[in-house]
């Protein structure tokens, strides 16, 4: 898998360290919240980023997930996201923490803070790993005191590892590295 890989953008180790800055952060600001927040992971791409902050945030949280989807097996949004999977958790009147591993055109997203404020939030905010703002095309606008986290500005490159793939490939790299052309332009 490496030798698919042109370059690595953020190691193992800047990856560590930008999950524990983002988790104190998190801690930081709902600490003094009546009931603690529930952290919903986008599945697949933000498993690992998901299962990495929770260990490090020191309150007590609900973890569940939600399945959207823009990009199937392809290296583009097809601007129209699907939701196979969907909140179990009662969000009404709690504060919702969407994970996300990467925000690019902000389709998915735009959608997934309108379906979760339909279901009743107080607060919507985002934690996502990486966020491409190259590529937005939609913004999205938090809800209540809803809150922005973003562990790095990634550059409009096509990347993979720490749960991010292409093809269902490549999640399990413990960086984020820059994806060969050559690879998905098959």
């Amino acid at each position: 898998m490496e030798k698919d890989i042109d370059r690595i953008l953020w190691t193992e180790e800047a990856l560590t360290q930008r999950v524990t800055q983002l988790a104190s952060q998190i801690t930081a600001d709902f600490a003094s919240c009546p009931s603690p927040p529930i952290l919903l992971g986008v599945a697949t791409g933000a498993f690992i980023f998901l299962a990495d902050l929770v260990r490090e945030i020191n309150l007590p949280v609900s973890v569940d997930f939600i399945r959207a989807s823009s990009y199937g097996s392809s290296t583009h949004s097809d601007g129209a996201p699907k939701f196979s999977l969907d909140v179990k958790l009662n969000i009404q009147d709690k504060h919702v923490i969407v994970v996300e591993d990467i925000i690019d055109t902000g389709n998915t997203l735009c959608c997934l803070v309108a379906h979760l404020k339909k279901k009743g939030a107080s607060s919507i905010s985002v934690c996502t790993l990486l966020d491409k703002p190259s590529r937005r095309k939609v913004n999205f606008e938090l809800v209540g005191n809803g809150k922005y986290y973003c562990g790095f500005e990634c550059p409009d490159y096509f990347v993979v590892g720490y749960g991010l793939d292409f093809a269902e490939r490549y999640r399990n790299l413990r960086f984020i590295g820059v994806l060969k052309p050559e690879i998905y332009k098959m």
